[in-house]
């Protein structure tokens, strides 16, 4: 039986074609890169600290996985971020955002029971369930909860694309990034926004309806209302 020969890729061998190839895998780098510089040029003066962000009323924190019921090490240091803005006055409500699409996973209730160990009012924390990735949750912060200026609470390594999506979906944002240890996760995170930054440009091009949108909800008016 003959062995079948394998078929190698053939470079060129004329400097024109070495030459064509080269540019052809630097405008491919380019393009790659586009959304990524996108990201950086549009939140360049909007990353803040906890101790100096903006007083504004509401934060958004993004969800980051549960570990047993219970929020991620990330998870935390957002919420920990969230409760320091709102124990020291500069914000009124938090809406934290996660996934609920199952029901023995529910990313939103355990963020509001970490903050409410934590010393934040039950009646200061507004829940969105259907926040399944960083688009849905501005679009929805906007649309279903009416938030039109916040500020955004995640990692250093997402916080640019949260601020940029959500600017794309109507939300005048400043970010606060949380600083982690530099462990495989926060490497893969920050590999991983490279990415994402593709599919983030898209979002913010073409605005796709979130996964989930519903009805108006009252939750963050009651909750600022409640705050006066």
């Amino acid at each position: 039986m003959r062995r079948a020969k394998r078929i190698r890729p053939r470079l060129p061998h004329t400097r024109a074609g070495q030459r064509r190839l080269v540019q052809a895998v630097m405008a491919v780098c380019v393009l790659a890169l586009l959304p990524a510089t996108w990201m950086f040029l549009t939140t360049g003066d909007r990353l803040r600290t906890t101790a100096d962000a903006p007083r504004t009323d509401v934060a958004v924190v993004f969800g980051a996985g549960l570990w047993d019921g219970e929020p991620s090490p990330y998870l935390a240091h957002r919420l920990d971020a969230a409760a320091r803005l709102y124990h020291e006055g500069r914000v009124k409500v938090l809406l934290v955002t996660g996934d609920n699409s199952r029901k023995d996973y529910d990313e939103p209730d355990a963020m509001r029971a970490y903050l409410t160990k934590h010393g934040v009012p039950g009646a200061r924390i507004v829940t969105d369930y259907a926040g399944f990735d960083t688009w849905d949750s501005c679009v929805r912060a906007r649309k279903i909860f009416g938030v039109d200026r916040a500020v955004l609470v995640s990692q250093v390594f997402h916080i640019r694309r949260a601020v940029a999506l959500c600017g794309a979906a109507g939300v005048d944002s400043y970010g606060v990034g949380v600083d982690d240890q530099h462990d495989v996760t926060w490497y893969y995170g920050g590999t991983r926004e490279v990415f994402a930054a593709g599919k983030a440009a898209l979002d913010a091009v073409f605005h796709p309806d979130p996964t989930f949108l519903g009805r108006r909800e009252q939750g963050v008016t009651r909750a600022l209302a409640s705050a006066r």
